[in-house]
């Protein structure tokens, strides 16, 4: 904080939004430089209900690190919330028998831990940390204007509580308001990503089960522990998948996501009609829906939630958070990612701008490198929902989609590397080969799923029977210094070149598809039945 000769107090940080992405942040930047003034302004009024209407409470790796290391929550988080087991694949498109259908996900848990998050819990306590760690965190305050300072001008907040009106001026100013997207929409920034797919969800006050739907004992010991609830269960079929995820409040949440083409928001944007659709397409989840449904704690939608932003972070000193900027998908759970990147860059701004450091071309870095990153998940959703009943061509594509993530992405982000500009110049080809890899692998899933012949053989797809892609798991949480941050990288891009070798030749085994091995040693994609 400081105050000018007129008296005017200026603030490090003004936060606008009191949510996920904003409560994260300020713990970080608190963290990360001691003695930040901080204020984050929050619209809605403590304690938040639990079970919040919020989507986001599924974590993947990346997620779970920056709330459990980063911040140093990992206690906490094993205490209050459910620790995930992994996400987990059915796909009972029409059927009733969740044993009589392929299921891919793991019989134990990876190593790396991830977290099934209550968000009404968790922000509560985020609030309450944020106080005990001295943020002046307002509850309560409604944004009714701002304005964007350039050059060395600050910025200034117009805001409304139960004591009044407020003017707060501030020399870094970060959106974090959410969808409502303050600064985005202000300036213009929203970007159409060409992804268009709708979603609706509601949670009951009671758990959901998938392990008591089979009577079959044999399918039941498939995983160790039998508790196959604690997965994001993704019930998956053409054009579709339904979340199944539980809170540790008790209550269990449940989503419909779909390609808007394949099935129009209006056949599920209402309670009863999310219920018709579910008994045409997942009866399973409809029976169990129905028979809690006098326990409905809410029930929203959301078209077309996918975006991209032209914009996150200006020498001007602002920045967008979490989905105040971008969204990409909730399939693998990414959101928090996000929030983690994009936190890590705004905090290593702050701390580039009071060490008197140039901001212009580190803004343009960052922001080259968030966009790089958001591309390249992107390119894994977009124009794939079709695909989503095609059991062979899922199973590969999700070993795909997961070695991808783990190889690159959550290297960079385990090994504190996301603002390292000399890593990215010297691993710059292998990057490069990484996102054409991907690139061309989705457009060959596309490809094979053309070709397919439907299977859905009722069996378990076990990753933890692929040595190497627990290897990888096990590997983010390895401690490497800069010579064996590069390795790392150009050694999984190799393995991700032979696992693309190894998805052509089983693309070109059942389609008549070009398949050009390069004598890479290659991973076995798929196992006998568990």
């Amino acid at each position: 904080m400081t105050a000018t000769t007129d008296g005017q107090t200026t603030h490090d940080v003004v936060i606008l939004g009191g949510g996920l992405a904003g409560l994260t942040l300020a713990l970080q930047l608190h963290d990360r430089l001691p003695g930040l003034d901080i204020v984050v302004l929050e619209r809605a009024t403590h304690p938040l209900p639990l079970a919040a209407h919020k989507v986001g409470e599924s974590t993947v790796d990346i997620g779970a690190h920056y709330f459990g290391e980063t911040l140093g929550l990992r206690d906490y988080l094993q205490r209050e919330h459910i620790l995930k087991f992994g996400l987990r694949y059915f796909f009972t498109h029409g059927s009733s028998a969740i044993d009589a259908v392929a299921e891919l996900g793991v019989s134990e848990v990876f190593p790396a831990p991830s977290y099934q998050l209550d968000r009404g819990i968790f922000e509560n306590f985020l609030g309450e940390e944020a106080v005990r760690r001295g943020i002046d965190f307002r509850q309560g305050s409604r944004v009714r204007g701002f304005d964007l300072g350039k050059g060395s001008d600050g910025h200034v907040v117009r805001c409304s509580d139960a004591d009044g009106e407020h003017v707060l001026h501030a020399r870094w100013l970060v959106d974090a308001s959410g969808r409502a997207g303050l600064v985005r929409r202000r300036l213009e920034l929203t970007v159409d990503n060409g992804h268009h797919v709708n979603a609706a969800w509601f949670r009951v006050d009671e758990r959901l089960k998938p392990d008591d739907w089979s009577d079959d004992p044999d399918w039941r010991r498939r995983c160790t522990p039998p508790e196959r609830w604690r997965s994001t269960n993704h019930l998956c079929g053409p054009g579709y998948w339904v979340w199944l995820i539980p809170l540790a409040s008790g209550a269990h949440s449940v989503g419909i996501v779909a390609d808007a083409a394949m099935h129009p928001l209006e056949e599920f944007n209402t309670f009863d009609r999310a219920q018709a659709w579910l008994a045409r397409h997942q009866p399973a989840v409809a029976r169990e829906v129905a028979r809690c449904a006098d326990k409905l704690l809410d029930f929203r939608f959301l078209r077309n939630y996918s975006y991209g932003c032209s914009q996150l972070f200006s020498a001007d000193r602002w920045a967008l958070a979490g989905e105040a900027g971008a969204f990409l998908d909730p399939f693998y759970s990414p959101g928090s990612d996000f929030i983690a990147i994009g936190n890590t860059y705004i905090c290593q701004l702050i701390a580039d701008d009071r060490a008197g450091l140039p901001l212009a071309p580190r803004v343009r870095s960052y922001e080259r490198l968030y966009q790089s990153f958001y591309d390249s998940m992107l390119q894994i959703f977009r124009d794939q929902y079709p695909l989503f009943g095609d059991v062979t061509v899922m199973a590969a594509k999700i070993i795909w989609d997961h070695a991808f993530y783990w190889g690159v992405l959550c290297q960079l982000v385990f090994q504190q590397r996301l603002a390292d500009v000399a890593l990215f110049a010297d691993v710059a080809p292998e990057l490069a080969l990484a996102q054409e890899l991907n690139q061309r692998m989705q457009a060959r899933f596309r490809q094979w799923h053309e070709t397919t012949t439907p299977q859905n053989p009722p069996v378990i797809f076990d990753q933890r029977q692929l040595p190497w892609f627990v290897a990888l798991n096990e590997g983010m949480h390895d401690t490497l210094d800069d010579a064996g941050v590069r390795e790392r990288l150009r050694e999984n891009v190799r393995l991700l070149q032979g696992l693309a070798d190894a998805i052509d030749a089983q693309a070109a085994a059942g389609a008549d598809v070009d398949a050009t091995p390069s004598g890479l040693p290659q991973p076995m994609l798929f196992m006998a039945p568990g």
